[in-house]
């Protein structure tokens, strides 16, 4: 699971820079636009490395990438609408893979102790 999100993320990374440098920049752009991915690029290490955190705040970043891509989908023409369309798709996935892996870590991990009986655990 963990290398299909990490494969949905570098997909993501990919389409945004080949988006806005070469495939369908804006007119009379300076690419500045595909300084957007910069976010995404920070959580590579993170899920590489299984930090849960990772996971957790990628499901919550990835939905400004999906609500980007269905905006321009729907304002876009040519090569921009159906590359929103793929945007959308694989930030829909992404949600998805983030959300069942972030399910299938906390079955394995052991319950954290609350209120008194995490006090008791912590002394010795």
């Amino acid at each position: 699971m963990r290398l299909l999100n990490v494969a949905l993320l570098l997909s993501l990374i990919g389409l945004g820079l080949a988006w806005e440098l070469w495939l369908a920049p804006l007119k009379g752009g300076t690419g500045a636009l595909a300084l957007k991915v910069l976010p995404l690029t920070l959580a590579i290490a993170g899920m590489l490395k299984h930090r849960l955190y990772t996971y957790r705040w990628m499901s919550l970043l990835i939905w400004l990438y999906f609500t980007e891509g269905a905006m321009r989908a729907t304002s876009d023409t040519g090569m921009s609408q159906a590359l929103a369309g793929i945007e959308v798709t694989l930030s829909a996935a992404l949600f998805t893979a983030c959300a069942v892996y972030i399910r299938l870590r906390l079955r394995v991990l052991p319950p954290k102790k609350k209120g008194k009986d995490a006090k008791e655990a912590q002394q010795p």
